[in-house]
């Protein structure tokens, strides 16, 4: 049975995640209708879905989009400020490394079900949104400019004025969209995997580890992230090869549970006393960033967030990629009124060349995450960057501050701190030939005496 559903002048958006959801306001806001359709059923009813979030780090970028939208005053609630990263060495001690020169420079842990779920009530409150749930996106004419959606035995059409895809990584509607033309997609997964645990809080609602920091246990072989939550419980999430010893492969029997974490994590052991349970009852994730293009077809079609760039989740930048993604669209439209087509173009060619450094510096912070923080190299330039950011707060930006805690184009944020190197590496080398020069000095006059 086919049923046809009126969505003319407006737009559908497919997807109903974190950027589905905001993008629907932020078109809302400017008075335009919009019909959200989303595959799964809807979270704030079904609460079932967890176990394979991964706990958001929401930092400059996805605040400024919040503010946008006037929702960053209920969002912030729902945090937990991370100051710096504890990380945990693996005979039980511990090191705090603070983000940046002071307190204003933190990032918030925030729990991605709970941010959706807020992002969809607001957008349901708001006239011009309707929300569209169970909604599975089969097919797209691009010739009709026609949506068709399975909605249990019902396959239903529509045919807005335009279309969002926000459907994430595996996005269907990318895949429809670039059926046939001439498009670039390259899909690269990750060999390591993730679990997520949980570490309950004390009795009292206190943490058993300090709360206001992100805890990484590095391991070359394998490492643990931890976000804090409100409740003072963390969301642990390991990262482990998919493959090969000590890989989730081999990890499967309690006692092979038991080993691992034994051999690795041992301080964590009296912390999860239903460790094997919690192992069985949480599936394993994979990892994956992709790229792609084009992001649009003509004027009636354009992605945003993952189904354009996913990117593994070691700089903590999906959602506030994301995010901004929804922002820049918003910006091209507005410098392009009545021309879409424009916009879209507009749109893709000022953000893709800075997504595609997000993916190069996030696969580079994974080896950083499970092995640079613990060298002596790594914590010596770190402190470099903090005294010259306290020294020169305007000129001296260390890369992940740029990152994080500003909305300096990625592309641009690794230009500048690529010059910065050179500057450092060039002034280390002049003190090197100083030193020698005053060495070779001090043995000619010697020798003269």
């Amino acid at each position: 049975m086919t049923e046809q559903n009126n969505a003319a002048g407006r737009v559908a958006i497919v997807g109903g995640g974190l950027a589905g959801s905001l993008l629907a306001l932020s078109l809302a806001r400017q008075g335009i209708g919009v019909d959200v359709y989303e595959r799964r059923s809807d979270p704030r009813v079904d609460q079932s879905g967890g176990g394979r979030s991964i706990n958001l780090g929401l930092s400059k970028r996805g605040i400024q989009a919040l503010s946008e939208v006037g929702l960053l005053d209920e969002v912030m609630p729902l945090t937990v400020a991370m100051a710096g990263r504890v990380i945990h060495a693996p005979d039980g001690s511990t090191r705090f490394q603070p983000y940046g020169k002071d307190r204003g420079e933190v990032l918030h842990s925030i729990d991605r079900n709970e941010l959706n779920r807020l992002l969809l009530d607001h957008a349901q409150r708001h006239p011009q949104v309707r929300l569209h749930f169970e909604h599975r996106l089969a097919r797209i004419d691009k010739d009709a400019r026609e949506l068709e959606f399975e909605h249990g035995e019902q396959r239903v059409r529509v045919q807005p004025a335009w279309t969002v895809g926000a459907d994430g990584a595996f996005s269907r509607a990318r895949r429809e969209m670039q059926r046939g033309e001439r498009a670039d997609y390259h899909q690269e997964y990750l060999e390591w995997g993730y679990k997520e645990l949980s570490l309950a809080a004390l009795p009292d609602g206190g943490s058993r580890i300090q709360l206001e920091a992100l805890h990484v246990w590095p391991r070359v072989h394998c490492f643990f992230v931890s976000h804090p939550n409100r409740d003072g419980s963390h969301t642990l999430t390991l990262f482990l090869p998919h493959e090969g010893p000590d890989s989730f492969a081999t990890t499967r029997e309690p006692a092979q549970i038991r080993a691992l974490f034994d051999k690795y994590f041992p301080d964590l052991v009296p912390l999860l006393p239903t460790l094997v349970d919690d192992w069985n009852r949480h599936p394993t994730g994979s990892l994956i960033t992709t790229r792609t293009a084009p992001w649009s077809l003509d004027e009636w079609i354009v992605l945003v967030g993952d189904a354009c760039h996913a990117v593994y989740p070691f700089y903590g930048q999906g959602m506030n990629s994301a995010f901004e993604d929804c922002s820049a669209l918003m910006a091209a439209l507005g410098r392009h009124p009545g021309d879409r087509r424009a916009a879209f173009a507009d749109y893709e060619r000022t953000r893709r060349p800075h997504t595609d450094t997000l993916a190069e510096l996030s696969k580079a912070n994974f080896v950083e995450l499970k092995q640079k923080v613990q060298s002596f190299w790594f914590l010596a330039r770190k402190r470099i960057d903090v005294a010259l950011n306290r020294l020169l707060p305007r000129t001296w930006l260390p890369l992940y501050t740029m990152i994080a805690h500003t909305t300096m184009p990625y592309g641009d944020a690794l230009q500048r701190a690529r010059k910065q190197d050179k500057i450092l590496v060039g002034a280390a080398s002049a003190a090197a030939v100083a030193a020698v020069a005053a060495l070779a000095f001090g043995a000619w006059a010697t020798h003269l005496i």
